[in-house]
């Protein structure tokens, strides 16, 4: 799995206070622990930063180089922004995250990737409300997004398609629906593009206490989907170790074996099934329940793990 380390984030009150103060030391030693803990990328969230991006970005850039050499997002609506932070790389090969359908962003953020020869994340969102259904999104991505990377001769093996991963609370149906895209994608264009998620939208708005579980069931079963590549904390042991697992086919336990079994279950278009889950392991019993929730089957509360 190709992990693209979220950790600086401007939404952070310490990644924001950080950006006003330049404290060169505080992203170093972030970006370090991100890659040491195994994200394969960085992903710089400066937020949309209208009157500062293009200054902010490069400095990020130029202080986050000196200490790893992995590819850097640049993660922003500010394309001048992005601009300046392309005419400051100079290691690996950048990732632009993003544009959309919109017609706007069509028209600008694409161009800008090609001239910097940049990886280009696409949202599957156009027009209006994002849409609910898996072949919505697919539709998106097939009938807009990737032929209009043909047509500005982009390459196809550097678009990052984004289904759109949306919060369980509030926005539930978006969940299976969000698998089922990532699945559809994969085997509806030759060659198929890649895919990517931000894991953590998924638990936004939930209890802070209940947000692993979400995020690391719903890995392994985006894992399970084909996902190539996710935004996600990589200082998450637990889902680094269960992404492992996965990866490793890693059977030494009860739990290893259970989430192989989900994975195996959404690989095969089928649910994970009351016997492949020993009910009185209270972890077993939890990942039980909050697959139901994922899937839509059982209505989410903040006190669905109580029920």
């Amino acid at each position: 799995m190709y992990i693209i380390g979220e950790n600086i984030h401007i939404i952070a009150p310490r990644v924001k206070k950080a950006i006003a103060e330049r404290d060169a030391k505080f992203f170093q030693d972030m970006a370090v622990r991100m890659v040491d803990a195994g994200a394969s990328a960085v992903d710089l969230n400066i937020g949309p930063q209208k009157k500062h991006g293009h200054e902010i970005l490069p400095w990020l850039v130029e202080t986050v180089e000196k200490v790893v050499d992995v590819p850097l997002v640049f993660d922003t609506t500010n394309l001048g922004a992005i601009e300046a932070a392309c005419e400051t790389v100079s290691k690996a090969q950048p990732i632009i995250n993003s544009t959309d359908a919109r017609a706007e962003r069509l028209a600008s953020v694409p161009a800008v990737a090609k001239k910097f020869n940049t990886r280009l994340v696409a949202l599957t969102m156009a027009e209006g409300m994002i849409p609910v259904g898996a072949d919505e999104r697919v539709s998106i991505a097939l009938e807009t997004l990737i032929p209009h990377m043909l047509e500005i001769d982009f390459p196809i093996n550097d678009l990052i398609i984004d289904p759109l991963v949306l919060t369980v609370s509030g926005c539930q149906e978006y969940c299976p629906e969000c698998i089922e895209a990532v699945r559809t994608i994969k085997f509806a264009w030759d060659p198929p593009p890649l895919t990517n998620g931000g894991l953590s939208n998924v638990s936004n708005a939930v209890p802070n206490e209940m947000r692993p579980l979400l995020n690391q069931t719903y890995m392994v079963m985006l894992m399970g989907a084909g996902l190539d590549m996710v935004i996600a904390d990589p200082l998450d042991k637990e889902l680094m170790e269960w992404i492992r697992v996965v990866e490793e086919r890693d059977e030494s336990s009860a739990l290893n074996k259970l989430l192989l079994k989900l994975h195996d279950r959404v690989e095969a278009m089928e649910e994970l099934q009351p016997d492949d889950v020993d009910m009185s392991d209270p972890q077993q019993a939890d990942i039980w329940k909050t697959v139901q929730v994922l899937l839509n089957k059982v209505i989410y509360t903040d006190s669905y793990l109580r029920v």
